[in-house]
């Protein structure tokens, strides 16, 4: 299962607030670099999905393209 940008932020998200919470420096800066690596992820997927969008558009132009030049050849 493909997780969204917004899981990943969630996730960012909480382990900020558990570094903000920790009073052991080893957990805090565990929970930081977990909270990097999220936002990492979010990133990624971000990316992805917006990629993904504009794959999606150009194959409906190219599909429009297509279908145009059929209809205006003679049968």
């Amino acid at each position: 299962m493909a997780q969204t940008y917004e899981f990943y932020c969630e996730r960012a998200d909480a382990a900020a607030a558990l570094a903000e919470e920790a009073t052991l420096d080893n957990v805090r800066e565990r929970e930081l670099r977990s909270e990097r690596t999220w936002r990492g992820l979010a990133e990624h997927a971000r990316k992805i999905a917006e990629e993904r969008l504009k794959a999606d558009a150009q194959r409906l132009e190219r599909r429009a393209a297509e279908d145009a030049l059929a209809a205006e050849r003679p049968t």
